[in-house]
């Protein structure tokens, strides 16, 4: 489950007079994702330069989410940068994705969009919906998924052969993208949830960022998954 957006996020706010709206979340995650567009752009067309830079965005990205997640109110000016951060790692790796299978950034992001239109439309429709039962198993899958990674991302810095068909072009590996597609797609329907759980008790303005900004986290690690996906197709 997306760490932004949980039972916890709507509580301990101190309310105000100017509240959160979904027209406002709307406009907020437009004016990220334009951001986000333009770090693209940059890495995508830049390459020499946003190359050495990948890993230093990663890591201001990293940061930056981890201090919005404990200090909400910062949401409106660090959410920006993250966006442009994270549009530049995306450009570099999509790069480098696109040169080695021609055609597959577009098919990603098509992809990426259907997907997340689908998702909202079985959510509006109702049926998807986001019970308790629902969040304990994506939470545990989506926990489960990071576990994984970051145990193969430790053994692989220690030299050791781990989980292979993380990467691996083969059915086990091309079944566990399709897996985490999966989860990554309904993390999408607790964000819409979460969203409209804070429009419907009046959280602060500001909160408008912080459901735009959760809801690019989610979207951005759909739209890598389903390029690994593919690629792996591809290979």
């Amino acid at each position: 489950m997306n760490p932004v957006l949980n039972k916890k996020t709507f509580s301990n706010l101190s309310y105000e007079k100017e509240v959160m709206t979904l027209n406002g979340v709307v406009n907020k995650s437009f004016i990220l994702w334009l951001i986000l567009a333009v770090g693209a752009y940059f890495g995508w067309a830049y390459p020499a330069v946003t190359t050495p830079l990948l890993i230093p965005a990663m890591l201001i990205a990293l940061v930056l989410s981890i201090i919005v997640v404990f200090k909400k109110t910062t949401v409106p000016v660090l959410s920006p940068i993250y966006a442009f951060c994270e549009g530049l790692v995306l450009g570099t790796i999509t790069l480098v994705f696109e040169k080695s299978y021609p055609g597959i950034a577009f098919n990603a992001i098509f992809l990426t969009i259907t997907v997340l239109f689908c998702m909202l439309a079985a959510y509006k429709a109702g049926f998807i919906k986001a019970t308790g039962k629902f969040r304990l198993i994506v939470a545990v899958s989506t926990i489960a998924i990071f576990l994984l990674y970051v145990i193969e991302l430790i053994l692989s810095l220690c030299g050791v052969t781990g989980f292979t068909f993380i990467t691996a072009s083969t059915p086990l590996g091309i079944a566990f993208s399709v897996f985490v597609v999966i989860i990554a797609s309904l993390n999408l329907i607790i964000d819409f949830d979460m969203i409209e759980q804070g429009v419907s008790v009046g959280a602060p303005k500001y909160m408008e960022w912080y459901g735009a900004f959760a809801l690019m986290i989610t979207i951005v690690w759909l739209y890598l998954e389903i390029l690994r996906l593919l690629s792996k197709i591809r290979n």
